[in-house]
This record gives structure tokens, C-alpha cells and sequence, in this order.
């Protein structure tokens, strides 16, 4: 079934739902990409569990954005939460985020905290972070000292600013961008060009007017605090050791929080650990539904 979820401010995000038993199982795609991302562990829970699928807004088939200041993880939080109440009002609910979409339930979970242990009863934090994300490294330097210098917004809003001369020229499919995308968002030994491509042509689509909007929230993201609600469910933590948007030092600080999670770190893997590992994220989903539903037995 598809459906349309309009926020409360006027943005109507592109929503797909798969019957199926309880719980519900929502996924929250990743920064750039769109529901597509999760064809495969749709295809895993097909007949296991209720599925939700949705593109965040100005991603996908969500092309509304709102208002600029719209395009934050706190927003994203709210939007997760609207999906929720329309299209899985009822029920037990397990939310599994990428990247992005992780960082989007951290936000749900500060912002409505109560949802967390009676309806949503687990969640998996799939390759993302829960603040510092260039903390360290050289690009780490170079945003500490913009902000030191007070140029970082004045970089931000340039990068906005110019986003729609650039994505009028913009062209897609390069040999740059796979060599880009090779080396950013997979590992040693999980890069065949075919996966590659296929990544390549996911995030591609997203314009760059909204890649440029959502930079700040990136940068400034810092939800460790909201892991607190999240301590009486079950909780995955899965991140491939070669990550280098989110490395693995983060899902391990995550952990430290939530020392009843279930952490994977996957040898070789990149951040697109859910299409080039499909075997391994497919194995934890499955035994965090197992965990949910002991919990609720017992």
C-alpha cells in the first residue's frame, strides 16, 4: 500500500506499507537516499513483521522540503513521529534508522520519550552516530576552526546559495562520483562496481539544494542524551569496521550508554553495510525481532 503522510507543516512525505504481523518494523533510509535503500531487509521481513517505508522530506518521492529551517535531525524527529502516529497509531513498533535515519530516531526519542518501552519496544542504529561526527581528522580541524573564526555558517549559506546554479549543471554517474562514493561509503573488500553503481545512483537523485540545506544539522547533531530512553528495550547497534562517515568508535559510545545493546562491528564493511552485507544486517534484524518479542512474552 502507499499512502501520503502530510506534517504539520505542509510537507506530504511518500509512505509504503507492507501487512504483515506484528510489530511494526519502520525503516528510516539514510542522508541523500530514499526508501529504496532497504529493498533487501523489505524483502527479509516480507511475511515476518508489518513494514513501514518512507522518504524523508526532500528526499525521494517526499520532494516538499518546507522552509529551510525545516531541514534539521530535530525535524526529521518530528516527521518520524507523524509517520507513526498516522500509519502505525497501534502496536508494538521496532524502528530501525541508517546513518541519517538513526540520528532521526535519537531525535524522536528525546522529543517524545513516552513512545519509547509501550510502543516503540526496539530499535537498530544501523551504521550512525550519536553526535561528533567531524570531531576528529582533518576535516574536523577545518570546521573547529571556521567556527573559531565565525565562518562556518557564512560557508553553509554559500553552499545554499549556489545549489541551484550547481545542481543545473550538476551531472550524474560520473566516474568521479563512483571513485568518490568507493572510497567514502564502502570498506576493504566489499566495493564490487555493480554495488558501487547501484549506491551511486541511489544518492545521486537527492538534489544538491537539499544535500546543501541539511549540512548544518549534520554538523551539529549531538542526541547522545536521548539514548537514555531507549535503555529498558531492545536495542542493535551493527557498524562495518571500515566505516569512515561513522566510524565504529561511535557505535561503541553508544554502547557504553546502552550496555544491554547488542553491538556487531562487521570486519571490512563500509557504511553501506546494509546493501554490501545484506547476510549480517538481515541476522541481527531477525534476532533483535526475537529479543522484542521475548521481552513481551515475558
Amino acid at each position: 500500500m502507499q499512502t501520503v503522510v502530510r506534517t504539520r507543516d505542509g510537507v506530504d512525505l511518500h509512505v509504503e506499507v507492507d501487512e504483515g504481523p506484528d510489530p511494526t518494523v519502520v525503516l528510516v533510509h539514510g542522508f541523500t537516499a530514499r526508501l529504496e535503500e532497504f529493498l533487501l531487509q523489505r524483502e527479509t521481513l516480507r511475511g515476518r513483521a508489518r513494514t513501514v517505508l518512507y522518504d524523508c522530506r526532500g528526499h525521494g518521492r517526499s520532494r516538499g522540503q518546507g522552509k529551510v529551517q525545516g531541514a534539521t535531525i530535530d525535524q526529521l524527529g518530528r516527521d518520524l513521529g507523524e509517520v507513526l502516529d498516522a500509519v502505525a497509531p497501534r502496536g508494538p513498533v521496532v524502528l530501525l534508522g541508517h546513518s541519517m535515519g538513526g540520528m532521526t530516531i535519537m531525535a524522536l526519542a528525546r522529543q517524545r520519550p513516552e513512545l519509547f518501552g509501550e510502543r516503540v519496544v526496539g530499535t537498530f542504529l544501523l551504521a550512525t552516530s550519536s553526535g561528533g561526527l567531524v570531531e576528529a581528522g582533518p576535516l574536523g580541524m577545518v570546521v573547529r576552526i571556521a567556527r573559531r573564526l565565525g565562518l562556518l555558517q557564512l560557508f553553509l549559506w554559500l553552499a545554499m546559495l549556489w545549489s541551484p546554479v550547481l545542481e543545473r549543471f550538476r551531472k550524474r554517474g560520473t566516474r568521479l562520483g563512483a571513485r568518490f562514493y568507493r572510497q567514502y561509503l564502502f570498506g576493504s573488500d566489499d566495493a564490487q562496481p555493480e554495488l558501487v553503481r547501484l549506491v551511486q545512483d541511489l544518492l545521486e537523485e537527492t538534489p544538491l539544494t537539499v544535500t546543501s540545506a541539511f549540512y548544518s544539522t549534520l554538523l551539529d547533531h549531538d542526541e547522545h542524551a536521548s539514548l537514555a530512553a531507549m535503555r529498558d528495550i531492545p536495542v542493535t547497534l551493527l557498524v562495518g569496521d571500515a566505516d569512515r562517515l561513522t566510524p565504529a568508535s561511535h557505535s561503541r559510545r553508544m554502547a557504553d550508554a546502552l550496555p544491554d545493546a547488542e553491538l556487531t562491528v562487521v570486519p571490512g564493511a563500509g557504511h553501506s553495510v546494509n546493501i554490501t552485507r545484506q547476510d549480517v544486517v538481515d541476522a541481527a534484524l531477525l534476532r533483535l525481532l526475537d529479543r522484542v518479542e521475548q521481552q513481551r512474552a515475558a
